[in-house]
């Protein structure tokens, strides 16, 4: 969100993007230096020239870099994944950090369904030891993929262009996707399934869903022991979702089958602990790595770079939404209460986002409510979607089948203005609503309760019953772990009734206190918000 730029603007390309990118800078008036391979010091002493930097994955905008752009008012990814830029320090110094979400999703689909064929019979390996003079035919005795079962974890863009090339193998397709709807997957042709089921059927599976807190390592040791001897693995998402030393000890004694990788945990790979492994396949991050995917992201990402820095429009922004610069005073501190309401919203559903409802009311229900929408929904996904902003949310929502109905009211009770969210989980509502009180956002209504909280960085929501003795037993098991209450805030339907309590906390709860806690006998559910 920023004015037209009328003076000079110059962008840097860091990183090698398809030379057409350029011209759709000077095209548009814009100034434009490519130099790629600089070292940090180099891009440091020369970023202050710039109000736009463009790169891929090996040049690496962090705090320092960010720090050292006077002017830099926009970095561009072409890519997906934004692991190079510190989107939090870039945050902080209002620089707009934009990617380009699904420019390059065929290309990677189709590197795993690559990858998967190698595996399944063994190509790379093959193809070595025929070249190098032998004819071993004996030693390669493949599985065909017809009839097998693939297990998807993940299915949101990428995993669903794999699932529609499986089945096309004529594969049976079984996804693991908390965000997946019924409704969704039979719309792909998919089966949905717990993750336990997923490991138990599958033949062979392929990872594709982002680097968060929920999937680090989500084919664990513990995990791969669950799956069918023979199970081949793919993993052309992000390093870090398969342990791989678990992996290496599966290759080694035969139960999983055959491993293809085209990610790793550490990049660039020179080292790891899988090479040498049998049955292993390896590829340098090669799954966007095509002359189609290449140009558009590059081209994607120059169009986005050049209408923010001339016009103000802003287009897949990971830290702010679309907005014109005219609507941007007014929406601002909307946009933040929508966001934190939405976090509030997506960490208390437990990650069922089937069906999600805004509601609007008062002044704010005549303003631009997209952004304000977007903003919401992708705090409500980010938490388990790290690579979700406030553009692609929407679609991220409706790709794995969730439904969103907005309403509004040009009357508010209370409030000038009022954003209420709901989310559907087990054929219930929980709900939470929030207005700008004093300039900033708060909560002021839980599950139909009202009451006031400001938002903190960590928040302990509970849900009681309003009895006796629960504030003193649940301030005193956070006294013993000495844990901080820096605020506390209470509402409830009627004496001795439902209630509420959220608790602002100056440090995360730890897991003991936290169970001693959801142990009390006024406790109904607890949880710890992080914001």
């Amino acid at each position: 969100m920023t004015t037209p730029n009328t003076g000079k603007v110059k962008v840097l390309i860091a990183d090698d993007l398809a030379p057409g990118a350029a011209d759709i800078f000077k095209n548009r008036g814009i100034e434009v230096d490519f130099k790629v391979g600089l070292k940090k010091d180099e891009l440091i002493s020369i970023i202050g020239q710039y109000d736009g930097l463009a790169v891929r994955s090996a040049c690496k905008p962090d705090k320092d870099v960010i720090a050292a752009g006077s002017k830099l008012k926009v970095i561009g990814r072409a890519g997906i994944g934004v692991d190079n830029v510190d989107v939090k320090a870039a945050t902080a110094k209002g620089v707009i950090v934009m990617n380009t979400p699904f420019g390059n999703a065929i290309t990677t689909a189709e590197h795993a369904i690559a990858m998967m064929f190698a595996a399944a019979r063994q190509i790379p390996s093959a193809s070595q030891r025929t070249i190098a003079g032998e004819w071993p035919k004996k030693d390669y005795i493949g599985i065909e993929l017809f009839a097998k079962t693939l297990g998807l974890i993940g299915a949101g863009n990428i995993g669903s262009i794999v699932a529609d090339r499986a089945l096309g193998l004529k594969m049976k397709v079984v996804a693991y996707d908390p965000f997946l709807t019924a409704e969704r997957a039979t719309q792909l042709g998919v089966e949905k399934v717990e993750l336990n089921e997923l490991l138990a059927r599958a033949d062979v599976i392929t990872l594709h869903t982002p680097l968060t807190e929920q999937t680090k390592n989500i084919l664990s040791a513990e995990n791969i022991a669950k799956t069918k001897k023979g199970v081949i693995l793919i993993n052309c998402a992000r390093g870090g979702l398969a342990d791989e030393t678990a992996v290496r000890a599966g290759l080694e004694s035969g139960h999983i089958g055959a491993a293809a990788f085209d990610v790793f945990l550490e990049e660039p790979a020179k080292a790891n602990v899988l090479f040498g492994a049998p049955n292993f396949i390896a590829t340098p991050h090669l799954g966007a790595s095509t002359v189609e995917a290449q140009d558009n992201v590059a081209f994607q990402v120059a169009e986005q770079m050049a209408d923010y820095l001339l016009t103000g429009a802003v287009s897949n922004a990971l830290n702010t939404p679309s907005v014109t610069a005219e609507e941007a005073p007014k929406l601002k501190p909307f946009v933040a209460l929508a966001e934190k309401l939405g976090q509030f919203a997506g960490q208390v559903a437990d990650g069922g986002l089937a069906e999600v409802e805004i509601e609007y009311e008062g002044q704010v229900a005549q303003l631009n409510r997209k952004p304000l929408t977007s903003a919401a929904l992708a705090g409500m996904l980010r938490p388990f979607l790290a690579e979700v902003n406030m553009v692609s949310a929407p679609a991220v929502l409706q790709e794995r089948g969730g439904s969103l109905k907005e309403s509004i009211n040009e009357a508010s009770p209370i409030y000038d203005s009022l954003i209420r969210i709901k989310v559907k989980v087990d054929d219930k509502w929980r709900s939470v609503a929030g207005a700008i009180v004093g300039g900033k956002p708060r909560i002021v209504e839980v599950k139909g309760m009202a009451l006031e909280a400001d938002f903190q960085p960590y928040m302990l929501f509970i849900n009681n019953s309003d009895k006796p003795g629960f504030i003193g037993a649940m301030a005193g098991q956070l006294g013993e772990a000495k844990v901080n209450i820096a605020t506390f805030n209470l509402g409830r339907e009627t004496a001795g009734g439902d209630a509420i309590a959220i608790v602002g906390v100056d440090q995360d709860v730890p897991a003991k206190t936290l169970e001693a806690i959801k142990a009390l006998p006024q406790v109904r559910y607890v949880k710890v918000l992080k914001f």
